[in-house]
């Protein structure tokens, strides 16, 4: 398994993209998730966004992290598929995103719901729609031979019977799930329960931990933490990524574990990494550099 993370972590701390992959070469990190800008946003171009904008060529990028040892493990493309302006929104933004990916050297692009019920539809509508909507992405997924991933974040995907079902829209190997073992504990599910359900679909994984307080506060009432202010291994969660991890090595996935958390600038994502590569270790899980 290869250990890496999503920029978000940097969000608030006006790190831009650059400045994560000197974070990532420093601290032996080979896997990294960014989200996609599909125009333009002021605060990226001032480089106080961790994200990349779809209008940076993707091969002089590549090109640009090889010389850091990086490389994509996904990249963040989730504008809600459920809602009326899915279609018209979400759709494009998610296939530009494929092809942009295809040029980066990019496996994964992750996708999701939103995070209430559709106002004005009924979940069968919503589903009927998202149907649609992920049958039209994915002619454009193999075409460019680019997974595309569903992440439980929202009204539908925390519900397992309903992720059951979406990962049913299509019969296709490019069709998976990015499992968030922080999203799924904070909507009340059983993160490791979650996950052995849908094992054979899993193609990414954030790995989140969430604090007692935050856990307290919200579980059960929310399907998605923004972004978690607990470094992975110090919140009432890592029992159960404890148990995923376990069931990820029993089932022989090989893929990228992408850490989630607040960065603080470096120190909480670094004890996070800090507990990754120890637990790795515990359980005799071999870390792809």
């Amino acid at each position: 398994m290869r250990i890496g993370f999503h920029t978000d972590a940097f969000s608030s701390v006006f790190f831009n993209f650059e400045a994560c992959l000197k974070w990532a070469q420093k601290n032996g990190v080979s896997a990294i998730e960014c989200g996609l800008i599909d125009g333009i946003s002021w605060m990226h171009g001032l480089g106080y966004l961790p994200h990349l904008a779809m209008f940076e060529d993707p091969v002089l990028l590549r090109r640009r992290m090889d010389g850091y040892g990086v490389r994509f493990s996904q990249v963040d493309a989730a504008y809600p598929l459920s809602g009326k302006d899915g279609p018209v929104r979400g759709v494009p933004y998610v296939m530009n995103a494929i092809r942009w990916a295809a040029q980066a050297g990019c496996p994964c692009v992750d996708t999701t719901d939103g995070m209430h019920k559709p106002e004005g539809l009924s979940d069968a509508e919503a589903m009927d729609l998202m149907k649609r909507s992920y049958e039209q992405i994915l002619q454009v997924a193999e075409a460019h031979q680019v997974i595309v991933n569903i992440e439980p974040h929202g009204y539908f995907t925390t519900k397992p019977d309903m992720m059951e079902r979406m990962l049913a829209f299509a019969d296709s190997p490019y069709l998976g799930l990015n499992m968030d073992t922080g999203n799924t504990f904070i909507a009340g599910q059983d993160p490791a329960a979650y996950l052995k359900r849908f094992i054979g679909k899993v193609r990414h994984m954030h790995i989140k931990d969430v604090s007692e307080s935050l856990a307290k506060a919200v579980r059960g009432g929310q399907t998605g933490i923004a972004l978690s202010h607990c470094a992975i291994g110090d919140g009432v969660n890592a029992p159960n990524i404890r148990r995923c991890l376990e069931l990820l090595r029993d089932a022989g996935y090989a893929g990228a574990l992408s850490m989630e958390c607040e960065g603080q600038g470096g120190p909480m994502i670094e004890r996070s990494l800090g507990w990754m590569r120890r637990t790795l270790g515990e359980l005799r899980i071999p870390i792809d550099a």
